[in-house]
């Protein structure tokens, strides 16, 4: 089984998080921010990437270290269940519609962390969470993880279904991504010999 699992305390947050790429989709997550909550178990059923997150942030400061941290504690874990990232696809794309919006997701698992980020919103929060702060969230696990991550809303009008487009369009195109293809066998998907480093 491909597992990772990190702990990282700060003055700002206290977080526990552990994944498993060969998973089903099971999930155990509380960020202490309802919104971030239903956001990552999105991420874990679409993927099939079981995920455990507890965080116990600074939200009497605001929602800002709790959400990075999040994301860069569950990108440390994915990048240590990678491990030498051997066999693995590599590559992942996934159209995700959500009722009248839809995002496109393509990304690759490359150690070469970049973020282009294409959509935006016409309100300040959704449930009590700063919409400013999903695209720092994807901005932190694409560098913890040291993925390629291109991320767009091709149209859509309510900011809800936006937003859910995203994450699962995000975690179906890293269901394909972390999967072991087994015309690879044990090969590092690159010409290289390896992914980052």
């Amino acid at each position: 089984m491909r597992t990772g699992s990190i702990a990282r305390t700060t003055h700002e947050t206290d977080i526990q998080v552990s994944v498993n790429l060969d998973g089903t989709g099971t999930f155990d997550v509380s960020t202490g921010i309802g919104f971030l909550d239903h956001m990552i178990e999105q991420f874990s059923r679409h993927s099939l990437i079981d995920v455990t997150c507890h965080v116990k942030g600074d939200l009497h400061v605001d929602q800002h270290h709790t959400t990075e941290d999040s994301a860069i504690a569950l990108g440390q874990a994915i990048a240590q269940a990678l491990g030498d990232k051997k066999g693995i696809t590599r590559y992942g794309t996934a159209y995700s519609p959500m009722d009248e919006a839809l995002a496109r997701v393509a990304l690759d698992i490359s150690g070469r962390p970049v973020l282009i980020w294409k959509a935006s919103f016409t309100q300040p929060r959704l449930g009590e969470m700063d919409t400013e702060l999903f695209e720092h969230w994807f901005q932190s696990i694409s560098q913890a993880a040291g993925i390629t991550l291109h991320i767009e809303c091709l149209y859509g009008q309510n900011n809800h279904h936006i937003i859910e487009g995203i994450y699962k369009g995000f975690a179906r195109a890293m269901r394909s991504a972390v999967e072991i293809d087994p015309r690879k066998g044990d090969a590092v998907p690159s010409t290289k010999g390896i992914l980052g480093g």
